[in-house]
């Protein structure tokens, strides 16, 4: 209490008063943040300068082009709306702008559920699940264009499986040589979706494992020891718990298969008679065989509409759901 006093009473007359070491002045001069930001700037300048190249300019040039008549050599007539009008108004655009859709149900539903179980059931291995995850893994990251030509002649019906199925003898498989799965209108998007299949889903299968594995396994101990089985586990712990990483890739299988492209060119180009045609093989004919860019370029704007529809559906239904993705 003297000291306080007589400490107090040092500092009212005007004696120094000594203090703990000051904290050290935070953030720098104003010329050195200057020069750090503009060193930034530079690092960043190239990859601006490829993006503005590459994604920005031909964007907005697609817009232009969009509204006008162009074969991609002569100078570009404006046409106003009357691409729009025809691409509205094709049964050729209609035809594919159906099979996207039935393409994305197909992919949403077929191959996720494929992943999510194999992921589950692959998750309580506690032996060589490195090698089922390698194997699984392995046709996602072959050349899709390898690929489908091997798949081509593995459905091809005089030299593929199933001709050579239909040569064991089994009832069953007599007439499975005589099918042709990519020439048939009515098998062909179904064979090309299976093809595709076969690649993409040991992707998700991966995806959804490693998110799996960030589970606390506290929760399905607890779970356990409430007399809870596998499919219990899996519904009231395993789905909750790795929503931000389906909801994700649902998003992500909704943009990619209204893009879909290589698989079905490669095995089919649109054909027989447009039973696989899909928006982006309608838009390759008529950019790169029929000359028509400017057409090609409204039906690019309609892939980029649903594109961007789609992420603004998501953004909203994350928002309203309170999704912490």
């Amino acid at each position: 209490m003297i000291t306080e006093t007589a400490t107090t009473g040092a500092s009212l007359a005007g004696a120094p008063v000594r203090r703990g070491p000051q904290p050290a002045l935070r953030g720098r001069p104003l010329g050195a943040r200057r020069q750090r930001r503009l060193l930034a700037w530079v690092f960043v300048a190239p990859l601006l300068v490829v993006n503005l190249l590459v994604v920005t300019g031909p964007g907005l040039a697609s817009v232009y082009y969009s509204f006008t008549d162009w074969n991609g050599l002569g100078t570009p007539h404006f046409v106003g709306l009357s691409n729009y009008g025809e691409m509205l108004g094709s049964d050729a655009v209609g035809s594919a702008l159906v099979h996207n859709v039935l393409w994305t149900l197909f992919f949403l539903v077929v191959p996720m559920t494929m992943g999510l179980v194999g992921a589950f059931l692959l998750s309580r291995l506690r032996r060589r699940q490195t090698f089922f995850r390698v194997l699984y893994f392995v046709p996602y990251v072959l050349a899709t264009v390898v690929s489908a030509a091997v798949w081509r002649q593995l459905l091809d019906p005089d030299g593929g499986v199933g001709a050579a199925l239909s040569t064991l003898g089994l009832p069953f498989l007599e007439g499975l040589g005589e099918v042709n799965f990519l020439g048939n209108p009515s098998l062909a998007l179904g064979s090309v979706a299976f093809v595709n299949t076969w690649q993409w889903w040991g992707f998700l299968l991966v995806i959804f494992l490693a998110s799996m594995q960030s589970v606390d396994p506290a929760l399905y101990e607890a779970v356990r020891l409430d007399g809870a089985g596998p499919v219990r586990e899996f519904w009231h712990i395993t789905l909750p718990m790795i929503r931000p990483t389906l909801v994700f890739l649902g998003l992500m299988t909704i943009i990619w298969s209204f893009l879909v492209f290589d698989y079905v060119y490669v095995l089919t180009q649109g054909g027989p008679a447009g039973s696989t045609d899909v928006l982006s093989t309608v838009l390759y004919r008529e950019a790169f065989q029929n000359q028509r860019h400017g057409y090609a370029s409204a039906i690019a704007m309609l892939l980029s509409v649903i594109s961007a529809l789609t992420v603004l559906g998501y953004l909203a239904l994350r928002r309203r759901l309170r999704w912490d993705v």
